[in-house]
């Protein structure tokens, strides 16, 4: 039996059929006061959080290896970070940038001017609340700034829901029937390994997609009217898909011949996940850094907060008025992101990434040589994706990824599917997971792979050769 006192070093444990009687009070209550096009996806209604872990209204305890899709990389309930909220809280909530300044949005600037690897040495930073704002954000400052109408994007991306990020986003259910949408926004193919032209190794996968990109200039805008190219370094909603080392050094040079800004959107890959702080560190060292990145999400342990980082020059030729918002750099916000930054360096939290990583990335690589339905396993340190598919012509098996998440959640086991195709399962675990949580997770992850794949059994055509 799991102490429930201790939540924070507790393991999974689930006592009543999900839901239980009080989340499924309050799950009837939702769905008659939301609207049902915002989804919830599991069974679950929190009473509290701590670290890693999720004790819901009914008692049952689960490991969350979702952290609000990246949002809480130094975990539930930080109490240093809560410590920072409630100290803040006792002078003051609130003051509009535009109005007055507040020195923790000052300092917060500061900080990431210092640590973020933007290609520009001079630095500033402004606030906002989402990433999807931030993305917005982004846009306007590359355009204001070349003077140039378009954007370039890639398949496969989430750059959020409003109506440009939309457009920016590949996925046509995030925007079904919102048309019309704004111009300017024009899509390259993504750089994505696992599904290359069949017979193509790696070096001439690469090369592929290079001259993909390249394509967009002759077949939607030429060079000379494109301000910026929005990449996610590990595409998210895509499937986990890292971006390889030699395209992005080859899109910096292509880019720069033509004077076209760089954005990284790191909302997802940001604050350490990846064994860095950024994974724009590993561009940087590849000789290749964004001329802007977008941040979002893990920045404040929780408390809605953005930022866009770029050079001063960039920012010098942005018109006054043009960016902000009422609660862009909010001081709670602040208070916590600079926290939250403490945390990340004094508990090394990017390394503890790399160590979480090469611990799942050796379990679901062993599980591969088990299971021919791991098509793929990828990632960045504590950013990895299994992609699962029927059959050796790669045919998505987004089926068996809803099976293996349903089971899990009934196990204590909270994680969630991506992928343009729905085939993918991600791991997004709070960096602050104890190793006999990670142990434990995997451990129910495998059952319900394996449940899953037996469930699906009958379906002869589907499961035939599944097991080695």
């Amino acid at each position: 039996m799991v102490r429930i006192d201790g939540l924070r070093d507790a393991l999974p444990w689930v006592k009543t059929v999900l839901p239980g009687p009080k989340a499924k009070a309050v799950i009837e209550r939702r769905a008659a006061a939301m609207p049902s096009a915002i989804r919830c996806a599991y069974p679950v209604v929190i009473r509290r959080g701590e670290g890693a872990m999720v004790e819901d209204v009914d008692g049952n305890v689960f490991l969350d290896w979702v952290g609000g899709v990246g949002v809480l990389n130094v975990g539930y309930s930080q109490p240093d970070v809560l410590a920072a909220v409630r100290e803040q809280a006792g002078r003051y909530f609130h003051a509009m940038v535009n109005i007055i300044t507040h020195e923790g949005s000052v300092a917060l600037a500061e900080k990431l001017n210092a640590i973020v690897p933007v290609r520009e040495k001079r630095r500033q930073t402004m606030f906002t609340n989402s990433g999807a704002e931030t993305l917005e954000n982004a846009v306007k400052i590359a355009r204001s700034s070349s003077g140039r109408p378009n954007i370039i994007v890639f398949s496969g991306a989430f750059h959020g829901r409003t109506l440009l990020t939309a457009t920016m986003t590949s996925k046509k259910a995030y925007y079904h029937g919102m048309g019309p949408l704004p111009d300017g926004i024009y899509r390259a193919e993504f750089p994505y390994l696992y599904r290359a032209p069949i017979g193509m190794n790696e070096d001439e996968a690469v090369d592929y997609y290079i001259g993909r990109f390249n394509a967009v200039f002759e077949e939607a805008s030429p060079p000379e009217d494109v301000a910026a190219v929005v990449i996610e370094p590990v595409q998210g909603e895509g499937g986990f898909i890292p971006v390889p080392q030699a395209w992005i050094k080859a899109v910096r040079a292509i880019c720069d011949r033509h004077g076209i800004l760089i954005i990284a959107d790191e909302v997802q890959t940001g604050f350490g996940r990846s064994g860095r702080l950024f994974v724009s560190d590993y561009w940087e060292e590849w000789g290749c850094p964004p001329d802007i990145i977008a941040m979002a999400k893990s920045i404040a342990g929780g408390l809605p907060l953005g930022a866009v980082t770029a050079g001063a020059s960039i920012y010098g030729k942005v018109a006054p008025g043009t960016i902000g918002g009422t609660f862009g750099g909010n001081a709670l916000s602040c208070a916590a992101a600079l926290k939250v930054l403490e945390i990340m360096e004094r508990d090394k939290l990017p390394e503890r990434a790399l160590a979480i990583g090469g611990k799942v990335r050796a379990a679901f690589t062993a599980w591969q040589k088990e299971i021919k339905a791991i098509g793929d396993v990828r990632g960045i340190g504590a950013m990895l994706g299994i992609e699962f598919v029927k059959d050796a012509h790669k045919t998505p098996w987004p089926e068996l990824v809803t099976g293996t998440v349903a089971e899990a959640a009934r196990n204590g086991l909270i994680i969630e599917s991506a992928g343009t195709y729905g085939n993918v399962i991600r791991f997004l675990c709070p960096l602050v997971v104890t190793d006999a949580q990670l142990e434990r997770g995997l451990e129910i992850l495998k059952k319900s792979l394996q449940y899953a794949v037996e469930r699906l059994s009958c379906r002869k055509e589907e499961i035939q050769g599944v097991i080695r």
